[in-house]
């Protein structure tokens, strides 16, 4: 009699949930900082996931740590199962609850006149407000966090339906005792040689460094950031510029730091997305508020930092 195959591993999605935060960041500080436990935890985690899989995932060495040829056969398979463990879990408790919305939004947009008019037409429902970092949007819906995001292109739209609300032009962050400082506009000359910080999205980079220019040369690189506090401070003490949304900057005020119109470049769009197969009732009522009462920056004082991702 042929022996049985053996049964399949009895995974434990917390630990999965690791694998794919490592394999975003393949740093294990950076990840486990991210997932809100110690270096030496997070060790152990991915050591019982390579138990449970039978296979080793994960190469950790001094550059960094790099998928095996194991874990990347493995992370888009791990990807899609704890999205639908997600989507399982939500959608049994929107069947449970059918009045409940999450709205989400990004730094620096303002959603409160939708949601009081969604609160208003529909006492009944449970509706909440979720603040999103700039490069969670889409995975927050598509894992069902949340229903509706307000935010900034460019993104992956694929599966999602995108409503354009309103533009924004873009404009120059730089310090006040900078050369361009106070002038009534730039162009791309006037910024040519100005190096720019970089990040790890390449889509989000090219879009808010301009890069490549519009005569095709590259943007000057400045300094790798990781977070937009160290975008300020390398601006802030003459490093470097970067270019921002001109509605982005109502929340965080820095007075070493202002802006200047930003000729000749098409301007930051501010859009509403939700799951494109959501039939949801109050995603659909949202949409018609947000449409209603989401047509611009609020009026408030002039823009001097931004506390978006640019």
């Amino acid at each position: 009699m042929p022996d049985s195959p053996p049964a399949p591993a009895d995974l434990d999605l917390r630990l999965v949930r690791c694998f794919t935060v490592l394999a975003e960041h393949r740093h294990f500080g950076r990840a486990a900082e991210a997932l809100h436990v110690t270096q030496s935890s997070l060790s152990r985690q991915i050591a019982r996931l390579e138990q449970q899989v039978g296979a080793r995932l994960i190469d950790r060495t001094p550059q960094g740590s790099h998928l095996t040829e194991a874990g990347q056969v493995f992370l888009p398979l791990a990807t899609a199962v704890l999205r639908s463990a997600a989507q399982a879990t939500t959608r049994a408790r929107a069947a449970a609850r059918p009045s409940r919305v999450t709205i989400g939004y990004v730094a620096n947009l303002i959603v409160t006149p939708a949601v009081r008019e969604l609160r208003h037409r529909h006492p009944d429902a449970d509706v909440r407000t979720q603040h999103l970092r700039w490069n969670e949007p889409r995975r927050a819906l598509l894992d069902h966090r949340v229903d509706a995001v307000v935010t900034r292109l460019p993104f992956p739209t694929d599966g999602l339906h995108v409503t354009v609300l309103y533009d924004e032009p873009r404009v120059l962050l730089l310090p006040v005792d900078h050369r361009l400082a106070g002038k009534e506009s730039v162009t791309f000359d006037d910024i040519a040689d100005e190096p720019m910080p970089r990040g790890a999205d390449p889509d989000w980079e090219a879009f808010w460094r301009i890069d490549p220019r519009p005569d095709g040369s590259p943007a000057p690189d400045g300094p790798f950031i990781h977070a937009v506090e160290d975008k300020f401070e390398l601006i802030a003490s003459g490093q470097a510029v970067a270019v921002i949304p001109a509605g982005g900057g109502m929340m965080t005020f820095r007075p070493d730091l202002t802006t200047v119109p930003l000729e000749g470049v098409e301007p930051s769009h501010v859009v509403l997305a939700t799951r494109a197969d959501d039939n949801n009732r109050l995603v659909a009522a949202f949409r018609k508020y947000a449409q209603a009462h989401l047509t611009g920056p609020p009026a408030g004082p002039s823009v001097t930092a931004s506390s978006t991702r640019h």
